[in-house]
């Protein structure tokens, strides 16, 4: 029996050897895993000469073993010019160049983009989306000859999109705001930076619906829902960060009366004795106290004896 176990491991081991053998033979040697097509850029672009251009290395658009891997002509068209200077001046520019002083027209320089990342589900709406409608390049936002692109890390993305939405910077500094600058949300979280069937770059096809990825509590349904609510979250609340709380527009009861404001200051008439609207009992509700104190449902109320007024089942409790 020992016998026969050994001349099976022996079998396995030779067999095993062949195979590795022949997985070997299709591994691509390593003088050939250099910048694939790349050679007469690197003759002068070394790493003594140029080691930001050289940092692709460590990027996707680096991997030298896959046959995806785009060369530097390939956004940076033949080049013949540059490529075949002899002279000892500066030589002329690059078919395509995108540095913040380029003169390639932006169409161009996102076309080369597209040639690989077009038609995936993040960039099928990319033509005619706001971005691209203001001349908005891909490397506007996106750093190519770096191993560490900033609007790919949710940590650093905000920084990217503040450098042109400072309006929006200005607020998620507020009192109130979302969590951007803790680190806990993106700005990509909302948006779709490449375009959107929504409005505002929205991921989803509505304010509301965006904002209900997160805050399902608030869709309902409601046995009487709150119609600004449905609508457009925005009605109330401001996105980015205000000085009232909860991301309000103002402090109630101001936030309320943008829409209700054909009622006046509301008054005790008909309110249940011992239920206090305001600082001091029995009077007129004072601005800035009294619609939450007893309105409590705002995004929808299921109490079946409020009606459409948005008030709690404890309101009504004897």
């Amino acid at each position: 029996m020992k016998t026969i176990s050994a001349i099976a491991a022996l079998c396995v081991g030779i067999a095993a050897t062949g195979w590795a053998a022949a997985a070997l033979a299709e591994i691509t040697p390593a003088n050939d895993l250099v910048l694939k097509g790349d050679a007469k850029c690197t003759y002068c672009h070394d790493e003594a000469d140029s080691p930001e251009l050289l940092a692709i290395g460590m990027t996707r658009h680096g991997v030298m073993a896959d046959e995806r891997t785009p060369t530097c002509t390939s956004c940076h068209g033949e080049s013949s010019e540059h490529v075949n200077y002899k002279g000892s001046a500066k030589p002329p520019k690059p078919d395509r160049t995108f540095g913040k002083k380029t003169q390639t027209p932006v169409s161009d320089r996102n076309e080369a983009c597209l040639t690989c990342h077009s038609g995936d589900r993040k960039r099928h709406l990319w033509e005619g989306s706001t971005h691209q409608i203001h001349d908005v390049a891909c490397t506007s936002c996106h750093q190519v000859h770096v191993g560490h692109d900033n609007v790919t890390d949710k940590r650093t993305e905000p920084e990217v999109c503040f450098a042109c939405h400072k309006e929006q910077r200005a607020q998620i500094n507020r009192q109130s705001h979302h969590p951007v600058v803790e680190g806990k949300m993106s700005c990509s979280d909302c948006h779709n930076p490449h375009g959107s069937a929504g409005p505002k770059l929205m991921k989803r096809y509505s304010v509301v619906e965006t904002c209900y990825t997160c805050h399902m509590e608030k869709r309902g349904p409601f046995v009487h829902n709150h119609q600004p609510v449905n609508d457009d979250c925005t009605n109330c609340h401001m996105p980015h960060g205000t000085t009232a709380d909860y991301l309000l527009k103002a402090r109630p009861p101001l936030v309320c009366y943008q829409c209700h404001s054909g009622h006046g200051i509301p008054g005790v008439a008909g309110i249940a004795p011992g239920i206090t609207t305001s600082a001091k009992a029995d009077t007129n509700i004072e601005q800035g106290r009294g619609c939450l104190n007893c309105h409590t449902e705002i995004h929808g109320s299921n109490n079946p004896n409020g009606g459409d007024k948005l008030l709690p089942p404890a309101f009504f409790l004897q």
